[in-house]
């Protein structure tokens, strides 16, 4: 008999011949271990609590300490080998000691057959290696030495620690001295173990044969890819996903950006391909990883050369030609400064779209257009959600797709035609789009992810001034193209129209005299651009090339003349005045006719005019009644604006109104070739209005000598060229007063 220290564990038993590791964080059970390593032979004898119980059991196993390390928690850390199986006469405490103690002797082991032990040994070994081979969680190690096991006690112990029993099946094994007996047992277990398998692989198949459609399909979708991946043969969906992560790894991205695409391409493997979801995700990641996030085109910056590209696509337009050149000039010193927002103003033909495209090409970037005329729809701007059925990204991310580069010219034609309803206000969105402090993280719907728009070079396009939105208009660059003179049209036709004709029809040069295209300009066309003169110019280029005409008959070629030049009459009514307008189609004489009426001082008028041009009545009328005695007691006055089909709008005809009605009263006709603009006050000042070169054009166009305009207007005259006025004599006025004393005098 032996007296001994006891460890109790609990849930961990120990069998001999084996090695355990555990940490201690009782101060009995530290304190049992450091005494037992102060003796020769470092002995513990190490049991576990039986069942839910705290008895403690009969047999245990003694143990020799290995090592022991004291760990930063206080807590130590011990190495025990198991040394062999002893009974334990009696557990005791050492006077008023909590550590525990107990009085050991040695096991009696039945002796066995060896003709019984070796067929045991053999159906154990046999049994435990099916065992290993339908069981993934055993270890093949354990075979091995389970054979080279010197007894059958020592095989017994051996294998039971490595199977993965509960610790009551282990505490039962540990209490059984008897070697055959539980090898017996470890047969029945391990069997029952194999039975245990056996059935969940039977239930594997049976749920597997239960699996749904679809999870068939995608489980026989992985093989088929892992044939094809065998076969070198891969999916179109396997070979996108490929090539959008080849994609996403060039591009210089925001991480966020590319952690959400990254994993919209693992969506988009995991989707079958019979699902619509499928084609959604393709097209989107198709677009998002093709945009030119950093794909740029190289700017030409050489001033003189782009002076010279521009001039030589067109005649004129000098301000919008030194915009441009400062534009470059400022980003040679500065490469971050913000590109200017341009807005050209001005009527049809006169070049707006075409300079943007020469301005293009001459800075060597890409150019698209776009229309936003009748747009009130936001979204066709910044895209629909990709949530919504034929979802799709706006007109301005489609065009950087189109052009490639991150820094075109883009064209937004006819921003003073767009249209404010229920379904937004587009104008304000474009605001966002153009202005350079919010577009550097422009997001489309679409897209969802920032882009940005600072490096575009935007021009925009309007018709009229006046109708551009509000909230667009104090964030533009105002640039007025205006309408062409005759002299202009002339020059335009010889240095750009003809040339542009010739190469293109691939022939020489055709002798069309000045003359002729003046008389092309004045009695076929009717515009303040020229888009209808290169019509017209091709139409007799064509005439000439293919009917070999020699000697060139402009009304032969074109037939009856279809504008004639307004005749000025030769005996004026009195109470008739020529007003100019300025129309979208440039500058216009319109006459305003006044007749008396008995009556009771009613006025009439007639002609489709506008409110702002019924207000200009009302205060010519009034003004006359005060300063110069009208009288309109037992008097109706009918005012009409010749060309009734056309309506008539704005504050510049008051002048023309107030001189028609004095013309009336004092029965004095207005010659014919004197035309009027401007606004009258109740105080008889004339007031600038906008639109004179236009309308000093169509003046002279019309036949008209002399002009009265606003005296603040007359820097306008600068721009028409000198050899235009030497037949036109245009006077500027501050007061009503003087053009009374010149045309009544």
């Amino acid at each position: 008999m032996q007296e001994i220290s006891v460890i109790i564990l609990k849930n961990l038993v120990i069998l001999p011949n084996q090695e355990i590791k555990v940490e201690l964080k009782s101060e009995i059970s530290q304190k049992i271990i450091k005494d037992a390593c102060k003796t020769d032979n470092s002995l513990v004898l190490v049991v576990a609590p039986i069942g839910e119980t705290t008895d403690l059991p009969k047999i245990g196993v003694v143990a020799a300490i290995k090592s022991k390390i004291e760990l930063p928690n206080k807590s130590l850390r011990v190495n025990l080998k198991g040394l062999q199986r002893v009974v334990v006469n009696k557990y005791f405490n050492k006077g008023n000691e909590e550590a525990l103690s107990a009085i050991i002797s040695e096991c009696r082991l039945p002796k066995f057959n060896e003709l019984e032990v070796i067929a045991i040994r053999r159906k154990l070994l046999e049994t435990l290696k099916n065992y290993i081979d339908s069981s993934p969680e055993i270890s093949n190690s354990i075979l091995v030495g389970a054979q080279t096991a010197t007894s059958l006690e020592v095989l017994t112990d051996m294998i039971t620690s490595f199977l993965p029993f509960d610790t009551p099946k282990k505490l039962e094994y540990m209490q059984n001295i008897n070697a055959m007996n539980r090898a017996n047992s470890l047969l029945k277990d391990i069997n029952s173990e194999l039975e245990i398998i056996k059935l969940e692989e039977k239930i594997n198949e049976r749920v597997s044969i239960n699996i749904e459609d679809n999870q068939k399909e995608f489980l026989l979708r992985e093989k088929l890819k892992e044939i094809r991946n065998e076969l070198g043969d891969k999916s179109v969906r396997e070979e996108d996903c490929e090539k959008f992560r080849a994609t996403l790894e060039k591009l210089d991205l925001p991480e966020k950006t590319k952690e959400k695409l990254a994993n919209e391409i693992t969506k988009l493997e995991g989707i079958s391909d019979a699902s619509p979801e499928g084609s959604v995700v393709r097209n989107y990641l198709d677009l998002v990883l093709n945009l030119p996030w950093s794909e740029s085109s190289e700017e030409n910056t050489d001033l003189k050369e782009l002076k010279k590209s521009l001039d030589k696509t067109h005649y004129g337009l000098d301000e919008i030609k030194e915009r441009v050149l400062e534009y470059v000039g400022i980003k040679k010193i500065n490469a971050k400064a913000a590109n200017p927002i341009i807005c050209l103003v001005g009527p049809p033909g006169v070049g707006k779209t075409s300079i943007a495209t020469s301005i293009a090409k001459s800075l060597n970037r890409e150019f698209i257009k776009i229309s936003v005329g009748g747009l009130n729809d936001s979204t066709e701007l910044t895209g629909s959600r990709r949530t919504y059925l034929g979802a799709s990204p706006g007109k301005i991310i489609q065009s950087i797709k189109k052009c490639g580069v991150n820094n075109p010219v883009i064209l937004i034609d006819e921003v003073d035609k767009m249209v404010k309803d229920y379904k937004g206000d587009p104008a304000a969105t474009l605001l966002e789009i153009l202005d350079p402090v919010q577009n550097k993280a422009f997001v489309d719907n679409y897209v969802e992810e920032p882009f940005d728009l600072s490096n575009v070079f935007f021009i925009l396009t309007a018709n009229i001034e006046s109708d551009i939105p509000i909230t667009l208009l104090d964030r533009l660059e105002i640039i007025n193209l205006n309408s062409y003179t005759g002299y202009e049209k002339v020059n335009i036709a010889k240095k750009y129209l003809l040339p542009n004709i010739y190469r293109e029809y691939g022939i020489k040069k055709i002798d069309l005299t000045d003359k002729q295209i003046e008389t092309i300009i004045t009695n076929y066309t009717y515009e303040s651009g020229v888009r209808d003169l290169d019509r017209v110019l091709r139409k007799v280029i064509r005439k000439v090339i293919l009917d070999d005409i020699k000697e060139i008959d402009i009304k032969e070629i074109l037939g009856e003349e279809k504008y004639e030049t307004a005749k000025l009459e030769q005996n004026p009514y009195p109470g008739v005045s020529n007003a100019l307008a300025y129309t979208p189609m440039g500058g216009i004489v319109t006459k305003v006719e006044t007749v008396k009426l008995p009556g009771s001082g009613k006025i009439t008028i007639t002609g489709m005019p506008g409110k702002s041009l019924e207000e200009s009545v009302s205060v010519a009328l009034d003004f006359l009644k005060t300063n110069y005695s009208i009288n309109l007691n037992n008097q109706d006055i009918h005012i009409h604006f010749l060309d009734a089909t056309t309506p008539k709008d704005g504050p510049s005809a008051g002048a023309a109104i107030a001189i028609a009605i004095m013309s009336l009263y004092l029965d004095k006709p207005i010659p014919a070739s004197v035309a009027f603009t401007g606004e009258i006050s109740l105080k008889g000042n004339i007031l600038k209005v906008g639109g004179v070169k236009e309308k000093i054009i169509g003046a002279i166009n019309t036949g008209v000598t002399t002009i009265y305009i606003p005296k603040d207007n007359e820097t306008d005259i600068q721009s028409i060229p000198k050899k235009m006025l030497k037949n036109i004599n245009v006077i500027g006025v501050k007061d009503y007063s003087e053009i009374y004393k010149e045309v009544f005098r």
